[in-house]
């Protein structure tokens, strides 16, 4: 069976890759940019830096900065409001994951109508919008070169996966260099979620050869900078290595797909403020030693490429030096539990069969290699908890 692959058209990557946006837009004919950014974007000068190389090649650029952690459909009704008053012909998204899932979903939504949830999976999108380029300051989500964007709808707190070539980047500029102000809690969390990208890209059910050496190579990447990258945050070699393993494992599972933690993380994000890197930081090694048993082969395949294991060791050796490393890095990057995070018990609780509900809706569950029940789902959200 063939693996349909999707990627954007071009990516520029690498230190200083910024200057590269005025020619990324005339290579496409494009010239009346929206900026999608948050207000932290707007503040730190890394907008004024990208607004300066356009200036430069006499282009100028509105900007929408109202970007919010985890973006919201009230937020992408007001990035519409905003594409439609003026008159732009693609959209530069400027920030991590939640300003450039924003400016996918302002595209989604601009030329579609509706509302984001007529999108979510596994609705279809019936047409493409304006083109979005992506320019991500986070070495994390990998947004900038997968065909998905996920978003919280403002009503009913759920936390929607919406995908499709539509929100797949028609270009990306990754810089390691606009990394270089992450702070602690942001390079640790982003980074086990690109770690956990790869690892789940490369156990799912739809796992395929080409994302197989894109995941292992993102995993030897992150597993071997990411203490670095959070305790010296100038290291540039060990930036480099984050943004270059965050985009891999982004390609890897734009096209493989993510599994049970991301389908879990979802639901804790949506009703618990809970960033998104961290929320899958919490469930990674718990779900790992659940769904390792259905693939033990494919998870040893993880512990070697991430250097934890040998490649002459057998897979249940592998496997038990990978949920080591896992406990082991989340003590490192002090990864705290739901419970030590402040949620309260007893909501948590409450809410734990339409956050099972939620997960298996997502569609992300069924690509595990153990596909849970939602008692399953359930009693694993209580085990992580604790």
């Amino acid at each position: 069976m063939a693996s349909i692959i999707t990627a954007p058209r071009q990516i520029a990557i690498g230190g200083g890759a910024l200057a590269e946006l005025p020619a990324t837009l005339a290579r496409f004919g494009l010239a009346k940019p929206l900026i999608v950014t948050d207000p932290y974007i707007r503040g730190c000068g890394i907008l004024e830096r990208a607004q300066d190389v356009l200036a430069r090649a006499g282009l100028s650029a509105q900007v929408f900065a109202d970007t919010v952690p985890d973006p919201t459909t009230a937020v992408i009704e007001t990035g519409v409001q905003v594409l439609a008053a003026g008159d732009f012909d693609c959209l530069v998204a400027i920030g991590g994951g939640s300003s450039i899932d924003t400016a996918k979903g302002i595209s989604v939504l601009a030329a579609n109508g509706g509302r984001m949830r007529d999108y979510k999976v596994p609705n279809e999108i019936p047409q493409a919008g304006l083109p979005v380029i992506a320019v991500p300051t986070t070495a994390g989500t990998g947004s900038e070169v997968t065909r998905f964007t996920v978003v919280t709808d403002t009503e009913t707190d759920e936390k929607m996966l919406i995908a499709g070539l539509a929100c797949c980047p028609l270009a990306a500029i990754v810089d390691y260099e606009l990394t270089l102000s992450m702070p602690y809690r942001l390079t640790a969390d982003t980074g086990i979620d690109s770690l956990t990208h790869a690892i789940e890209a490369h156990v799912s059910r739809r796992a395929n050869p080409f994302c197989d050496g894109l995941a292992r190579q993102a995993m030897g990447l992150i597993a071997g900078a990411i203490r670095t990258a959070c305790a010296e945050p100038q290291n540039r070699a060990a930036r480099e290595a984050m943004m270059l393993g965050a985009t891999t494992a982004g390609m890897a599972f734009s096209n493989a797909s993510v599994a049970l933690v991301h389908g879990m993380s979802r639901p804790i994000g949506a009703f618990f403020h809970v960033p998104h890197g961290l929320s899958n930081a919490m469930l990674l090694p718990e779900i790992t030693a659940f769904s390792a048993p259905a693939a033990l082969d494919r998870y040893a395949d993880c512990a070697r490429a991430m250097g934890v294991a040998d490649k002459e060791e057998g897979s249940q050796a592998a496997v038990a030096r990978l949920l080591d490393e896992l406990r082991r890095l989340n003590r490192d990057l002090g990864v705290p539990s739901p419970r030590d995070y402040g949620i309260d018990a007893a909501r948590y609780e409450e809410l734990l069969p339409t956050m099972a509900h939620q997960a298996l809706a997502s569609g992300s569950p069924a690509n595990n290699p153990r596909v849970p029940s939602a008692e399953e789902i359930v009693e694993l959200y209580r085990r992580v908890y604790a």
